[in-house]
């Protein structure tokens, strides 16, 4: 008996979390009250970099993509996610650029590692310092995501 209460227990919890209803912070976002969401890419680790990007996408449909305005910051390691001889992550940044998420390479970095414009996904968007662009974005309250 206390075993089929316990389980109907855990059934309730887990319908009352599955069926409720989220409620946004006022206003509710909408196109002309979109969340502005900045996250950054510094780790040239595969497996962050496909971390930060499923969490944007996480994001974009949770909110839908017409809600949010979204850009990807990419320096230092990180900017690997904006180079197109990594196929695989490549083949994500575009399909997010679809979207019409910015990605964002950083000139110092490029700098550094003697990375060419040509040697990026087209669209990408170079600024001098990355980590400024954040910096920015977040004073003018963009969310600042670290997945």
């Amino acid at each position: 008996m206390k075993m089929i209460r316990n389980f109907m227990l855990i059934l309730l919890s887990f319908c009352i979390v599955t069926f409720a209803d989220t409620e946004f912070a006022q206003p509710a976002p909408a196109i002309d009250n979109q969340r502005q969401i900045i996250f950054s890419i510094h780790s040239g680790d595969d497996e962050a970099i496909h971390h930060v990007l499923s969490s944007a996408n996480n994001v974009l449909k949770f909110y839908g993509p017409e809600n949010v305005e979204m850009k990807i910051v990419a320096y230092s390691k990180g900017i690997k996610t904006l180079e197109k001889k990594y196929k695989d992550i490549a083949l994500r940044v575009r399909a997010l650029m679809l979207l019409d998420v910015e990605f964002v390479a950083c000139g110092n970095t490029m700098r550094t590692k003697n990375i060419k414009k040509e040697e990026l996904i087209e669209d990408s968007e170079i600024v001098t310092a990355g980590i400024v662009e954040i910096i920015e974005r977040v004073k003018e309250g963009w969310i600042n995501i670290i997945p």
